[in-house]
């Protein structure tokens, strides 16, 4: 698609900024296993905490495609980064401003906007993660509003957290109509890190393993109505989805330039390696295969901008953009050679960083369910 001039200017924008002040200190973050407290106002103030969002909420009032666009750069800048921020913006913020109350999001949203506070989207279980229905933490009744107990797993930013989404069984006879979402201030007595695990990529961004241990809530931290908590969780899935692809097809694109720049630099045989077919042939098909990947992720964003549901067209980006992301970061590798095993040339990273992408927010295997329903 061709771009508006105004989603040009934000990509240009958050392009200067990631390559300035995030790329160059991504390994950093990596070995510290997060930011600095500093960092999330100062996305803040690009409007990446909260893009979509109006104006009128303290967000930037970008559309979706303006949004992708955003999440690609930062991607290609640090990816661990892109999934908070992903998260921030589709499941967090998102669910505010769709389901909360007025008093809720005048107590919550300023922080999330402003980046001073980080949200965690806290639906999967040990048991219970492409099956949302199967949560077993339970909501139960209190004189002051409700008792939270249970457990939850791979909870992005679960430990630097100051707002979590909590589902919870509300009614264990109702099904999936029993399911609840409550707002949970992660300084709650009960609450707690039970686990930071360790992973193969994605170091800067901590994914725990919760505990709630009868953490008493009040009546209005109830997000939405009783019984709307699968409906919530299930409602931002195409942007959650969205961001995802974007997040790929950014990585991917930063592990390609690095590919690329190396080609044309290394000769063997008297010439740059690019120009030997073998090389050549193989960028070309990654490029186009990335390209293809963009296109899908772009073109899904205009469908949310329409107002269409998107889910399919989500689908359809996050499976073949995240496939084709790790496609990509093998065939880089294979560009550099042995230097693209080494640390120093970066490749390794996203390599590392990139993987997760076919898991999370919908596995490939769940991907392909949607679409195929929909055939």
């Amino acid at each position: 698609m061709i771009l508006s001039e105004t989603q040009t200017l934000i990509r240009d924008a958050v392009r200067e900024f990631a390559r300035a002040e995030i790329a160059p200190r991504t390994r950093a973050f990596e070995a510290a296993g997060g930011y600095p407290d500093d960092l999330f106002p100062r996305l803040a103030e690009q409007g990446l905490c909260a893009m979509t969002a109006p104006e009128a909420a303290g967000g930037a009032g970008a559309d979706y495609v303006s949004y992708a666009l955003a999440l690609m750069e930062i991607a290609a800048a640090d990816g661990a980064l892109s999934t908070i921020l992903s998260i921030q913006n589709s499941l967090i913020v998102e669910a505010l401003l769709n389901h909360g109350t007025p008093a809720q999001q005048a107590r919550f949203l300023p922080d999330l906007v402003a980046g001073k506070a980080v949200g965690a989207f806290c639906l999967t279980e040990s048991n219970a993660g492409s099956d949302a229905a199967a949560v077993r933490t339970t909501a139960r009744r209190s004189a002051e509003g409700y008792v939270l107990s249970g457990a939850k797993q791979f909870i992005t930013s679960g430990k630097t957290a100051k707002l979590a989404i909590v589902f919870a069984v509300t009614d264990p006879e109702a099904g999936r109509k029993g399911m609840s979402a409550f707002l949970v201030p992660t300084d709650k007595p009960g609450f707690t890190v039970a686990r930071v695990e360790e992973k193969l990529g994605l170091g800067a961004s901590d994914t725990c393993a919760l505990a709630f241990d009868d953490v008493a809530l009040e009546a209005d931290l109830l997000l939405g109505s009783e019984g709307e908590g699968y409906k919530i969780a299930l409602a931002n899935l195409a942007v959650g989805r969205l961001g995802i692809a974007a997040q790929a097809v950014g990585m991917a694109q930063a592990a390609l330039e690095i590919a690329v720049a190396y080609a044309k630099e290394r000769i063997t045989f008297g010439q740059p390696i690019i120009a030997h077919q073998a090389v050549g042939h193989r960028l070309a098909d990654l490029a186009t295969r990335l390209e293809a990947s963009r296109q899908l992720v772009l073109h899904a964003a205009v469908c949310k901008d329409a107002g269409l549901p998107a889910i399919t067209e989500a689908s359809m980006a996050k499976l073949f953009a995240s496939e084709t992301a790790e496609a990509v970061c093998s065939g880089a590798l294979q560009t550099l050679g042995g230097y693209g095993y080494l640390e120093d040339f970066g490749i390794a990273k996203i390599y590392r960083d990139v993987r997760i992408c076919q898991i999370y927010e919908g596995s490939s295997d769940i991907q392909r369910m949607v679409i195929a329903r929909t055939l």
